[in-house]
């Protein structure tokens, strides 16, 4: 359906994790990956979604001479909670760390996606808020060991073990903490085809 709206354009999603691109795939359309260095340089001054709708747009800037036709998609996830921004963690210590201070409280996931072409820049986010268990320091040492922690924001995939047995509830998006908010990624795609 969209992707035959889509077929006069060349989708580009400029993203290396694992997980915006198998939820990209879900989404049943054509696109390539192009993922590009930039440093996530932010000012101290953002709170929540400034941060991620910044970095987002960031991301875009290593894309330079963008074609007519296409459509480069960028995007940026963090866990924000009590008013801190908790991004992907340096080391397991830190991962630890993280994921102490998220266990038996309400944290928010917020991702924000890019759109960029050669006539347009447009930024859309969602925030879902999570639920965490009281997670105990054995539950949290297992998954430190048996997982992949430091590619991903607040140290923690909703669809690892850890999510399984310690998120109590979401409120938003599932996707949305996986890191694309694909309803609105499909809805403004369909927007877009529809010119």
């Amino acid at each position: 359906m969209l992707k035959t709206k889509l077929k006069d354009y060349k989708i580009i999603l400029a993203s290396g994790s694992p997980r915006r691109q198998e939820l990209f795939k879900n989404l049943d359309i054509d696109f390539s990956i192009d993922v590009r260095e930039v440093d996530e340089f932010y000012p101290p001054t953002l709170k929540g979604i400034e941060i991620t709708d910044h970095l987002a747009r960031l991301k875009a800037t290593a894309f330079k001479n963008v074609k007519t036709n296409e459509i480069i998609i960028t995007s940026d996830t963090l866990v924000w909670m009590d008013g801190i921004a908790i991004g992907k963690p340096a080391n397991l210590k830190e991962a630890k760390e993280m994921l102490l201070s998220l266990s038996g409280e309400m944290h928010e996931v917020i991702t924000s996606v890019c759109f960029t072409s050669k006539n347009f820049q447009e930024v859309i986010h969602d925030t879902t808020k999570v639920w965490f268990k009281e997670l105990n320091e054995a539950e949290i040492d297992y998954y430190l060991n048996a997982y992949s922690p430091l590619d991903k924001a607040g140290s923690y995939g909703v669809q690892e073990w850890l999510g399984c047995i310690g998120i109590d509830r979401l409120e938003g998006s599932y996707f949305n903490v996986m890191g694309l908010p694909t309803r609105l990624v499909y809805k403004r795609l369909m927007e877009i085809a529809n010119g």
